[in-house]
């Protein structure tokens, strides 16, 4: 099991990584602020599912050896790579049409969330060089990894709903649709920028 000492240390590294700017809160507060509320939330939902998956994957030893093998970090970099391009090309050259029913918009935005993190080798690296500095030295404990990335996920689904509030407070204004148009080219460019350092590195 984990020390509380090491708990307490782990809560303010991980929130203050928790909130660094990245794709994931582009794509919440930009889901959010369109005035979808169920869609944020279940993109936040695919963001937290996405980071368990490599919080586990890690607390059992299969994040090393995805790290250990240039060719399949290196292909998941270069999937991650395209996906996050794609969502911001989609979001730059479409042009805005009527909004999705509830539903589709809904699983549109709980696959990016999943797959924006899924793809993202950086996550696993996160979490393979983040979760070992606060367990036991030489501990094989799976427990205490995931323990640690619940932890995680939860200050991340903290730190997503007070951004969806947030957003949720200018759905007035970013719901106009010449607003509308202009956060979409915004969070396309971003997300293509992403891509592109993602796949140069």
């Amino acid at each position: 099991m984990i020390a509380a000492t090491a708990l307490i240390a782990f809560v303010p590294v991980a929130a203050l990584l928790t909130i660094t700017p990245g794709t994931d809160t582009m794509l919440v507060l930009r889901t959010a602020g369109l005035g979808d509320l169920r869609a944020a939330w279940l993109a936040a939902l695919g963001i937290a599912i996405g980071c368990l998956v490599w919080g586990a994957a890690v607390a059992f030893g299969l994040g090393a050896l995805l790290v250990a093998s240039p060719m399949a970090f290196a292909w998941l970099r270069a999937a991650g790579a395209v996906y996050l391009c794609w969502i911001g090309i989609g979001l730059l050259v479409r042009i805005r049409q009527a909004p999705q029913p509830g539903e589709a918009a809904a699983h549109t935005a709980f696959r990016r969330g999943l797959l924006t993190n899924l793809l993202n080798p950086k996550v696993g690296v996160f979490y393979l060089t983040l979760l070992p500095q606060f367990l036991p030295p030489g501990t094989r404990d799976a427990g205490a990894g995931l323990m640690l990335a619940g932890v995680h996920v939860m200050l991340t689904l903290v730190w997503f709903a007070a951004l969806i509030a947030f957003a949720r407070s200018l759905t007035p204004i970013m719901a106009r649709p010449a607003f509308a148009r202009w956060i979409d080219r915004v969070c396309g460019a971003v997300f293509i920028g992403f891509g592109a350092k993602l796949a140069l590195r």
